[in-house]
């Protein structure tokens, strides 16, 4: 477990969303102008029943919630940060379902150029609220169905539906690499592997993540000194893709996406964090 909680900077965690929700809107507008871009709107995903047209509609949702509820007065949820986000927001997949498949009828129903018109929207409703001087208020919060959180936690969720969406995205149109923000892939990274060790507390293996983050989890005898016996390592993306359901254990070890190594290293009993 962390020694504290990581602490978030409100203009950075900001920056790295308009940055990441720029990448998004580019690749929507190439998708939309391609010569098969029906046929790539209708391609399946890795999400279930879900088609790239009910992803797009998915991430449109996650990127208008802010702007539709910035200004909302409080109701006085309970705080939520960000391990337990991780650790509840799989409660509220069969609502995210429904709303991805009325979004989708909803803007996205049409031609390509009317899914990328709508996208736009979306992207410059979030962009307005983020150029706002109290998005960048370190005590301002925003409350969801899972409680009140700090916005620049909720914010870094965000990050979290544009860095794992774009990876859906890309993966269903075949691409080999989406340009992510570094900084939005970093947040997103440290988040997840700060959550694991929260929600996996103990300090029998260390999680390494170059380069942005390291961490100790798993109950167990405690490393402190010298070489730790149990150690995983991975990248940023496989890391992203194992602890959001995205990639099989075995096949990152058997692929070299991983290396484990020491008793107690075989994560898979913990992992997804995050469905």
């Amino acid at each position: 477990m962390p020694a504290k909680s990581r602490t978030y900077q409100p203009a950075r965690v900001g920056a790295a969303l308009a940055a990441q929700t720029g990448a998004l809107r580019d690749a929507v507008r190439r998708l939309c102008e391609r010569p098969d871009a029906e046929e790539c709107l209708a391609r399946p995903t890795r999400l279930g029943e879900w088609r790239v047209r009910e992803l797009l509609a998915h991430l449109a949702v996650q990127i208008e919630w802010l702007p539709a509820r910035f200004d909302d007065p409080a109701e006085g949820w309970p705080p939520l940060d960000l391990p337990r986000w991780v650790e509840r927001v799989g409660t509220l997949a069969p609502l995210l379902d429904d709303q991805a498949r009325a979004r989708a009828a909803d803007g996205f129903d049409g031609g390509p150029a009317s899914v990328a018109a709508a996208f736009d929207r979306a992207a410059d409703a979030l962009l307005g609220v983020l150029a706002r001087p109290e998005a960048a208020d370190p005590a301002r919060r925003f409350e969801i169905r899972l409680g009140s959180m700090a916005l620049t936690e909720f914010l870094v969720t965000r990050l979290v539906e544009t860095v794992v969406h774009a990876d859906d995205l890309a993966d269903a149109l075949g691409l080999d690499d989406f340009p992510h923000d570094r900084q939005a892939v970093a947040a997103v990274t440290r988040m997840l592997a700060d959550a694991f060790a929260e929600l996996v507390p103990g300090g029998a293996v260390e999680l390494r993540v170059p380069p942005y983050a390291v961490v100790q989890a798993v109950e167990g005898p405690r490393h402190t000194r010298g070489t730790p016996p149990n150690v995983v390592e991975t990248d940023p993306l496989t890391w992203i893709r194992l602890a959001t359901g995205r990639a099989d254990w075995a096949d990152a070890v058997d692929s070299a996406a991983l290396s484990a190594s020491g008793e107690r290293s075989d994560l898979r009993a913990h992992l997804p964090l995050l469905g």
